[in-house]
């Protein structure tokens, strides 16, 4: 069988056969949904709202079901070992409140489909957002610190490609091409942790929505876009490379 380069098709399975795939494509279905029933009520297209909203709910109960044992994840994180004791604190921090997060929804899920007492949901769901918003809270500053890091090694890095270049007449050219790859990485790292931050910062505050309710968090749209952006940035950030 001849091989063939992987197109957009190739990366789309590829993408939705990961857990994260398959949960960014039902977020996405679940907030556009949410927009989609706020803009229906606006207009009086109360029957399409209704199904816009049975949409909604649908998704997000399945995406808690995909979601089963994600706690676990944050547990194994806060075993693993970090550069430096700010680090390790922040990811004890962060990974902390993702499990409690993630336990939570679990059981937030139970009582909303009836295997828990129904009337624990809305305790579990406060719990739950307060653990992911707490824990969102560092991720964000753990990626702000390795993002200056990673201005300071390109700033290094740079004078050091300034000095090869000079050099390059003396042989240098595997060096100027060891330096640019560096440099590349770093700035493909920064990209990845842009998208974290902007998608912490999207889920922020849907879980303040919910942890300290207040008109502007609870608006539909503001719901609904913030939904979007951080289901796209994880579209970004786990879509298969081309390479």
């Amino acid at each position: 069988m001849v091989g063939r380069q992987q197109d957009a098709v190739d990366r789309l399975v590829t993408f939705l056969a990961k857990r994260d795939g398959i949960d960014k494509l039902v977020k996405t279905f679940q907030y556009v949904a949410k927009l989609a029933h706020w803009r229906l009520q606006a207009v009086g297209r109360s029957s399409l709202a209704d199904r816009a909203k049975k949409w909604e709910v649908s998704c997000g109960t399945s995406r808690k079901a995909f979601r089963t044992g994600r706690f676990l994840a944050g547990l194994n994180a806060l075993r693993s070992p970090y550069p430096n004791l700010c680090l390790q604190l922040l990811a004890i921090l962060s990974n902390g409140g993702e499990v409690v997060y993630f336990f939570f929804d679990h059981l937030l899920w139970f009582a909303r489909i009836g295997l828990l007492d129904p009337h624990l949901a809305p305790r579990m769901s406060f719990i739950s957002a307060f653990g992911e918003g707490f824990g969102y809270i560092f991720f964000i500053i753990a990626d702000l610190i390795v993002i200056r890091k990673g201005l300071g090694a390109e700033k290094q890095l740079r004078g050091e490609l300034e000095s090869a270049i000079a050099k390059e007449e003396e042989g240098g050219t595997d060096q100027i091409k060891a330096i640019m790859a560096k440099i590349r990485g770093i700035r493909v790292q920064r990209i990845m942790q842009f998208m974290a931050i902007s998608a912490n910062l999207a889920d922020l505050v849907i879980a303040l929505a919910e942890v300290e309710p207040n008109p502007f968090f609870n608006h539909a749209f503001t719901l609904g876009i913030s939904g979007l952006v951080s289901a796209w940035a994880g579209w970004y950030r786990n879509w298969p490379s081309s390479t």
